[in-house]
């Protein structure tokens, strides 16, 4: 009598059990990998989708169209199956997503994905190249903190991102400073995720190339208390434009970022300890900011920056921008550094601000590469320039 108990109820905890596989997808009949990343690095996605039309898949792997990503048809087998193999690729991480009937999706195969602005995005990593540098490596790591500051110029408390080199913890050390700014519809969280920012200058000091620094990565819409979801604002959608978006307002009040560093960290308080750099409208600020406060900052980034104001925009930052320029040159700095992509939309604009640049002998180190306005380029720029500043 017991046994037979004993064997009804094994048998009903076992079909729960396999009903429960099932239904968190263990119970499919062929295991889907995806991406699946070949021996000559090219890749292979697939999707499920037995009853969809059309798949494909976008990605910045694939040559772009316009200001969207490319993209690729992909085929269907006998499981309902849709793949799609690239050619080889070169070393450096990707994003891509599938569309599905005209609806653009994640790839549920792939838990690893990063935000951009309003978009979701999936990643690989292809080592063997200049991705090693944003792989997690065997290495010492930093310390990343999410910390609140008091903003007495935009009468708020902000969210910022601050990472402090291995054995900041256990030292006396006084560090270099480097502020690292995005680029519009960004936020405090860019840098640290499509940027690949905090792996790589852990890296870079692991390998002697980079000096150990603190690199502090604020919210530059000064309209945000912090990145969405993460202010009393709660779970909104984010915007690509926000008020005092490049009005001067995030310039006027950056000293509240500067001063909140020098008095938590140990910083190296004058200019030969600090560094700016930023990428769009990230390097716009990063253009004013460092003319703005003329002997703040010895070493100055511009990624594929925005340069100059619009005309209707009223503000004391964009007053004088020859003065104050030449006012930063007298003052003297270390390293100016500007970096473009040949097809970048903001090209022309670099072109002449150059020209600016030249007539006033104001010396500068310029780097042109391939591409246009996209996280790949700003990777590698922040690789070059990090060995480069606080020598």
């Amino acid at each position: 009598m017991y046994k037979k108990i004993f064997f009804a109820l094994l048998v009903l905890f076992t079909s729960i059990a396999i009903q429960a596989q099932e239904n968190l997808g263990f119970g499919q009949r062929r295991e889907i990998v995806s991406p699946e990343i070949h021996a000559d690095n090219s890749v292979t996605f697939r999707l499920l989708a037995p009853n969809a039309d059309s798949v494909s898949v976008t990605g910045d792997f694939l040559p772009p169209k316009g200001w969207a990503q490319g993209s690729e048809k992909m085929t269907k087998d006998a499981d309902g199956v849709w793949s799609f193999t690239t050619q080889p690729l070169p070393s450096e991480l990707y994003t891509y997503a599938f569309n599905v009937n005209g609806l653009q999706m994640n790839d549920p195969n792939n838990v690893y994905y990063r935000r951009d602005v309003a978009s979701t995005l999936n990643v690989l990593l292809i080592g063997g190249g200049q991705a090693d540098v944003y792989k997690v490596n065997s290495v010492s790591h930093g310390t990343v903190a999410k910390r609140w500051y008091e903003s007495p110029g935009n009468e708020m408390e902000r969210r910022i991102t601050i990472y402090t080199p291995p054995g900041y913890e256990n030292s006396n050390t006084s560090y270099p400073v480097l502020y690292l700014l995005h680029g519009m519809g960004g936020d405090e969280e860019a840098w640290a995720t499509l940027g690949r920012a905090t792996q790589i200058i852990d890296n870079l000091i692991a390998e002697g190339k980079a000096k150990p620094m603190i690199i502090v990565m604020p919210n530059g819409n000064v309209a945000q208390e912090a990145a969405p979801g993460e202010s009393n604002l709660g779970f909104y959608k984010p915007q690509f434009q926000l008020p005092h978006t490049m009005d001067g307002k995030y310039e006027e009040t950056f000293i509240d970022i500067i001063n909140f560093i020098d008095k938590n960290y140990r910083t190296i308080k004058n200019k030969s300890g600090r560094a700016i750099a930023g990428l769009s409208m990230g390097g716009y600020h990063s253009f004013h900011i460092s003319r703005y406060y003329a002997n703040t900052f010895d070493y100055i980034g511009l990624f594929s920056a925005a340069i100059m104001p619009n005309e209707n925009v009223k503000s004391k930052v964009y007053e004088n921008i020859d003065a104050t320029l030449l006012k930063q040159k007298l003052n003297g700095y270390k390293l100016y550094w500007i970096g473009i992509g040949k097809e970048d939309f903001l090209y022309k604009a670099n072109v002449e601000y150059r020209d600016k640049l030249d007539k006033m002998n104001f010396k500068y180190v310029y780097r042109e590469s391939e591409g246009g306005h996209t996280w790949r380029n700003w990777r590698i720029y922040l690789s070059e320039f990090l060995p480069m500043i606080f020598k």
